[in-house]
């Protein structure tokens, strides 16, 4: 009787708060899990962790001193990643920002680079973004990643200091100007030495992680590597 007034309790609930898919929107998914298998099965991989001079490191060269970089997944209008992305930052699909980034630490195990990182640290939002969205999407893929790969998360390190306009339809030279003065390293004292992951959820143009980068790269002996879910092709 218990029993089947659980299932009944769930079949309401899923009724009322569907549970879906946030890839394909299908409901045969687990409880916890945000994409089902068989769409993580088919996102696009890109390989790039074990590729040198792959696509992703190539928008830094001449720009920021980086170790390593690399993107987990290409991403294409009217796919998968889109829809897990639009999801996770506009749906409040933290369940799978979470689970993507276990995904993406899965992925970087076969990293020959991997056991150089020291600390994970994601891309930080303005505190008035935080607020509307209630949490930071790159922070949910770093705890997601931390849980694989066991290693140190840092949350505190570095912060946005201006808000900035949304950069969708910019031209890179305009993002680049958009994104000066932006960051600030806030403890540079728990970062002075080590080799760090600077964790976001796309790249683009890479404007957003190159501003990161040089304030990150102000603080002594740091190293620097980057890792994205995404990239975006270029037209």
């Amino acid at each position: 009787m218990v029993k089947s007034l659980q299932l009944l309790f769930n079949a309401f609930g899923q009724l009322i708060f569907p549970h879906t898919c946030s890839a394909c929107g299908s409901d045969m998914l687990h409880a916890d899990a945000g994409v089902c298998s068989s769409c993580l099965h088919q996102l696009p991989l890109t390989g790039y962790h074990k590729q040198s001079g792959n696509a992703v490191e190539k928008i830094f060269w001449g720009r920021i001193a980086m170790q390593q970089a690399a993107a987990c997944c290409f991403f294409t209008k009217k796919s998968r990643v889109q829809s897990i992305m639009h999801q996770v930052k506009y749906k409040h699909r933290r369940d799978t920002a979470v689970q993507i980034g276990e995904f993406m630490g899965h992925q970087l195990l076969s990293a020959s680079w991997l056991p150089e990182i020291d600390l994970l640290l994601p891309m930080p939002l303005h505190k008035k973004r935080l607020q509307q969205r209630g949490y930071n999407q790159a922070a949910l893929l770093c705890e997601g990643m931390q849980t694989v790969l066991k290693i140190p998360l840092l949350t505190t390190a570095i912060s946005r200091r201006n808000e900035t306009i949304s950069q969708t339809s910019q031209q890179r030279s305009d993002r680049w100007e958009n994104m000066q003065k932006v960051f600030e390293v806030s403890e540079p004292e728990k970062l002075t030495g080590k080799h760090v992951l600077l964790v976001d959820d796309v790249v683009t143009t890479g404007a957003t992680l190159e501003a990161m980068g040089e304030q990150l790269l102000r603080t002594p002996e740091l190293k620097l590597s980057i890792y994205c879910f995404a990239y975006t092709l270029p037209h």
